[in-house]
């Protein structure tokens, strides 16, 4: 199959394609990188700043439309799939319609269904948007449904979703808020990860627990809670526990850090590990974050249990780890389990193979 993936989250299609070369399809990737993480990609779609980036951007894009054409498959990262404003994504997104034989809609992100069922039907028991059948009111909050909520990123994920031949969500939160209205064309395949030839030492009696922080997504992902609930532990317990930030360093020193650790704390308000957590885990690391029944059910998964869930606040985030503390030794199982966890589930070659049979089923 000739194969086109456009855009980018947190190496989502470049490890797609690797796998999807391997089996022997014709695959390019375009997009920007996903941003400052600079992901590789065949075609760069990469924004520059202001107005002027824009212009240049959707100059840049009209001028590869004739290389976009002639595709067996062309799957759309995001409905916004470049970055450039929605009302400028319908003539693109009607000619690669047009032009290539089949159009794939990640649900992988921030989106209209995701949004909206969160704020109306509220399927989950806490998300981004709700806690129970109260909605969060933090800014960022407020922003996604100022953005999606009666606009053109409305109208545009709406076609899309309408039109398209096939859906495929990446975690179990966005396979039930696509699954009610899209039944028959949505299909949930994890996230593909390329597995190390992962090996850990034996944990030492000061272990090292990992947290990222972006300022401006703190509050919105929980992590303002989480590291909150990670200081106090460490300050009772300093001889046992150290606690690595990293905050505004560049990629390389951030995944470095990353793998040097023993524990991650990601994601708050999520029911499922993501990129970030999954990329983690094949290195050995424990997760501690979305690990809900829910998970494991939607990958049919009953005998490895490797994340420890919290629930979205400071006293589950504090209890769990201060198990943690008082038990070191769960952690070898834990993060063997983890390793095994990521070659059962999100090996790249498996993942693309499922990628693979959707495919082959929509031509």
């Amino acid at each position: 199959m000739k194969i086109l993936l456009i855009g980018e989250y947190s190496n989502v299609h470049t490890t797609l394609a690797k796998g999807l070369r391997a089996l022997g399809h014709q695959v390019c990737v375009m997009s920007d990188g996903d941003s400052w993480k600079n992901y590789p990609r065949d075609i760069d779609v990469a924004r520059q700043p202001g107005k002027i980036g824009g212009v240049k951007l959707l100059t840049k894009v009209y001028s590869l439309l004739p290389k976009l054409k002639g595709y067996d498959i062309v799957q759309l990262i995001n409905p916004m799939f470049l970055e450039l404003k929605a009302e400028r994504l319908f003539r693109i997104y009607r000619y690669l319609r047009k032009h290539n034989k089949r159009v794939v809609l990640g649900a992988f992100g921030m989106d209209w269904y995701w949004v909206h069922e969160c704020i109306t039907t509220m399927p989950l028991r806490y998300s981004d948007f709700n806690i129970g059948k109260e909605l969060r009111t933090n800014a960022d909050a407020l922003k996604e449904r100022n953005d999606w909520l009666g606009t053109a990123k409305e109208k545009l994920n709406r076609l899309i979703a309408e039109e398209c031949d096939a859906i495929v969500s990446g975690l179990y939160e966005y396979q039930v808020c696509y699954q009610t209205a899209f039944p028959a064309k949505t299909t949930f395949i994890p996230y593909p990860i390329e597995t190390k030839d992962a090996s850990f030492t034996k944990v030492s009696k000061v272990f090292k627990v990992f947290i990222g922080i972006s300022k401006s997504r703190s509050e919105y992902k929980g992590t303002d809670i989480m590291l909150k609930a990670a200081q106090a532990i460490q300050k009772k317990y300093p001889e046992r526990i150290r606690l690595q930030i990293a905050e505004g360093i560049p990629f390389e020193q951030y995944v470095s850090m990353m793998q040097e650790s023993d524990v991650i704390l990601d994601q708050l308000y999520s029911y499922t590990p993501a990129m970030n957590a999954l990329e983690a885990m094949s290195h050995g690391l424990v997760v501690v974050g979305g690990g809900e029944p829910e998970n494991y059910e939607i990958l049919h998964e009953t005998e490895l249990h490797p994340i420890i869930n919290v629930l979205p606040t400071y006293e589950s985030v504090y209890h769990e780890l201060e198990k943690l503390v008082l038990h070191p030794e769960r952690l070898p199982e834990l993060k063997q389990q983890s390793i095994a966890y990521i070659q059962k589930h999100h090996e790249y070659l498996k993942v693309a193979r499922q990628y693979e049979q959707l495919y082959q089923s929509i031509l």
